[in-house]
């Protein structure tokens, strides 16, 4: 690749985004159908039709297409409590009084379905082999917390976390999966010497068709189940919880979740561009891991043998030693400019002056206001109060907090053109100058 020389680099006329939906033409007819037949509401041929792509292409056998990938996440968790500890009050949630090990790095919407079920997040620390839950961590988790029986954890930026040995640990412990895929659609995991589609590989799964995934709906999301029974049980829920009577019965709460069938003639469009998606964002990460190699940063990592990510956000992590100094309050970050160092505040800022948008790394559930009172788990144990005044313990374990303090999400966008990135290359690169 040819890096950018010119010493006057200008704004994009054109803003390079973060992750934009890509439209290839087909979602406008499938929308276009679902007008001229008049099934505008949460039933009809383009439902059907993605429900069955969606449980083949993911290997599963049953696929409940939803409102949002949250309203998956939220089902999925309730279905779980409820298969845990029965079913629960009309005015209480399935996990009330209970916790719940959750993924520490990653968007809220993975870990409030265990709030809106009356449960209490666990978070467990993040692994820098692939970002993810630390399998070490959850195991340690079990340890202090025995009689927890769910672990919410989610496939951060498209990448699988170590799914073998995280399986391993809640087949000892009796715990269940809920997995979240939201990001991560169309990656795969190498499991028992066999190629699993990420949503596939937990006992509840969910994905996403949010307008920045890499395929979209503008939103809507999908349960991913091999039971039918389950299936049924989040059928019924996500349409209000409706029984077979002439008029409307109810016996449990049900909710308003069911994707629109307009959604999904959008999502309809989207899903024969997946591969084509995954390959263009491939690109795009290697370009970045090309343009940067002798940059003192390294790329969001995974493990290539037993991992394909779908490559959905590329992101980099600068090394200690070249971070600038940097402060971060729960609003604004303070950074001081340095000689041949820089810090992810410095560059994000320095892509908005050229109208290019990056974003920061997930900040840690733990370390999030509303969770700050919950329990925080790392390899060594407790992650809550590490330091001694008067015993020097040393530098305390907090890879989510670190991976949050020195990396970020880069312009991922699939129509960004290579002479484009190139620009986005060299702007990160004059960060270090």
């Amino acid at each position: 690749m040819a890096f950018v020389n010119s010493t006057d680099i200008k704004p994009f006329e054109k803003k390079i985004w973060l992750s934009s939906p890509t439209m290839h033409g087909p979602e406008l007819t499938y929308m276009q159908e679902a007008y001229e037949t008049n099934w505008m509401s949460t039933v009809g041929q383009n439902i059907n039709e993605v429900e069955e792509q969606i449980a083949d292409y993911t290997g599963v056998k049953y696929a409940v297409a939803l409102s949002a990938g949250t309203a998956s996440l939220h089902l999925a968790t309730k279905l779980a409590g409820e298969k845990l500890y029965g079913q629960a009050r009309p005015n209480e949630g399935t996990l009330k009084e209970k916790k719940v090990f959750c993924s520490d790095v990653t968007f809220d919407a993975s870990i409030n379905p265990v709030a809106y079920e009356d449960g209490e997040a666990v978070f467990i620390d993040t692994e820098y082999d692939t970002w993810n839950m630390d399998p070490a961590a959850l195991e340690k988790a079990f340890e202090i917390y025995p009689d927890v029986k769910l672990v919410v954890l989610a496939h951060l930026y498209g990448t699988p976390g170590k799914m073998s040995e995280l399986r391993s640990v809640c087949e000892r412990h009796g715990a269940l999966i809920v997995e979240d895929a939201a990001e991560s659609l169309g990656a795969k995991y190498l499991l028992n010497e066999k190629w699993v589609e990420t949503g596939a590989l937990g006992d509840y799964g969910c994905i996403s068709f949010n307008g920045n995934k890499i395929i979209t709906g503008s939103s809507g999301g999908m349960f991913l189940t091999d039971s039918k029974d389950d299936a049924d049980k989040v059928r019924k829920w996500s349409t209000q919880s409706r029984e077979n009577a002439p008029w409307y019965e109810h016996e449990e709460v049900g909710y308003n979740y069911r994707m629109s069938n307009v959604i999904a003639g959008v999502v309809r469009g989207q899903l024969p561009y997946l591969k084509e998606h995954i390959e263009q964002k491939r690109a795009i990460y290697e370009r970045y891991k090309e343009g940067f190699k002798d940059l003192p940063v390294k790329m969001n990592p995974y493990d290539a043998e037993k991992s394909v990510p779908n490559f959905w956000l590329s992101c980099m992590i600068i090394d200690e030693d070249a971070m600038c100094r940097q402060v971060r309050d729960d609003r604004k970050p303070l950074y001081i400019p340095e000689s041949g160092k820089s810090c992810p505040t410095e560059i994000l800022e320095t892509l908005a002056k050229y109208n290019a948008e990056g974003r920061p790394i997930w900040k840690p559930m733990h370390m999030q206001p509303i969770y700050r009172s919950h329990a925080f788990v790392t390899a060594q144990g407790n992650g809550r109060g590490q330091s001694n005044a008067y015993i020097d313990r040393g530098k305390a374990t907090d890879v989510g907090a670190d991976i949050f303090e020195r990396g970020l999400c880069l312009p991922s966008d699939n129509k960004m053109m290579p002479e484009e990135q190139d620009i986005v290359i060299e702007i990160v690169r004059r960060c270090f100058g």
